[in-house]
């Protein structure tokens, strides 16, 4: 089996969270409407929409990938993952348990967010 290539692996890592996207949104919809007070339910919503834009991130990096610098797409790829992991899933538990303290763990998954845009876009002045 050959290695996968950046550009693969990032639609990937793109593709399996947009289908996880879609199910914990009709999850969200259907199975926890009547589980869940409104805010709690909102902050569900919100993890899933951070979720399904950083999915679609990951594949437009990897459908650019031959046009932008390989090492700055790379941290892009890293950060959006580990940052939806944390802040989309924080938000998860969060909604799901009413654990309020996860509030706090869920600008850091925000901060890698913010920091995987920084280096898409170092990826994209950096190209040559």
């Amino acid at each position: 089996m050959d290695t996968l290539s950046l550009d693969r692996l990032l639609i990937a890592a793109g593709a399996i969270p947009a289908f996880v996207g879609v199910g914990l949104g009709a999850f969200g919809a259907h199975g926890l409407r009547k589980r869940l007070d409104a805010d709690m339910l909102a902050v569900f919503e919100v993890g899933v929409r951070y979720q399904l834009y950083h999915a679609l991130a990951l594949i437009g990096g990897g459908a650019a990938a031959g046009r932008l610098a390989p090492g700055p797409l790379q941290a892009a790829g890293i950060l959006f993952v580990l940052g939806t992991l944390v802040f989309s899933g924080s938000l998860y538990i969060l909604s799901m348990t009413g654990r309020k303290w996860l509030g706090a763990v869920t600008p850091l998954g925000g901060l890698a967010l913010l920091a995987g845009w920084a280096s898409l876009a170092w990826a994209a002045l950096a190209a040559s």
